[in-house]
């Protein structure tokens, strides 16, 4: 099956599971495990939300895969680059990201997509690493960013 195929595949999946689901843990849970489990290169599925007592700073939610790491300020690793850009980031090898934060050593290419509520306020993001060199790509931006505006814009 090719990329897009299963990407439309899990979005159909996901929205399903979460109708009339509101709360937002529950749903980022569930998307990082339905995702996590689609593709085997995902090495870590989840999501680091903007703290409410620190605005500039993400701390760990839902996540499937190893330990992560606890907190990230804006503007550090590729996650914080997603944050203050509100642009996703597509990292072909970790170790060459100036600022990199190596949660787990085994991670080795990452894609970041911001997360934003109905308003357009920023609310999270979701973080995949995998533990292969350039797994992510132009294919997997538009299938992430669309399962992310379905499950927490729409």
């Amino acid at each position: 099956m090719e990329k897009t195929e299963r990407y439309d595949e899990v979005a159909k999946e996901i929205t399903a599971v979460l109708e009339g689901e509101s709360n937002l843990t529950a749903r980022m849970a569930t998307v990082s495990n339905i995702l996590h489990h689609a593709f085997d290169h995902f090495f870590w599925t989840g999501f680091y939300v903007v703290d409410p007592d620190k605005p500039d700073e993400l701390v760990v939610g839902p996540y499937q895969g190893t330990l992560g790491c606890l907190r990230i300020p804006f503007g550090k690793g590729v996650c914080g680059a997603a944050a203050a850009s509100g642009e996703t980031q597509i990292v072909d090898d970790v170790h060459a990201f100036p600022g990199h934060i190596a949660c787990d050593a085994r991670s080795e290419s990452e894609i970041v997509v911001p997360v934003f509520d109905h308003g357009g306020a920023l609310i999270a993001v979701l973080d995949v690493d995998s533990d292969r060199k350039a797994m992510f790509d132009e294919g997997d931006k538009a299938g992430l960013e669309a399962v992310v505006k379905a499950s927490f814009a729409a």
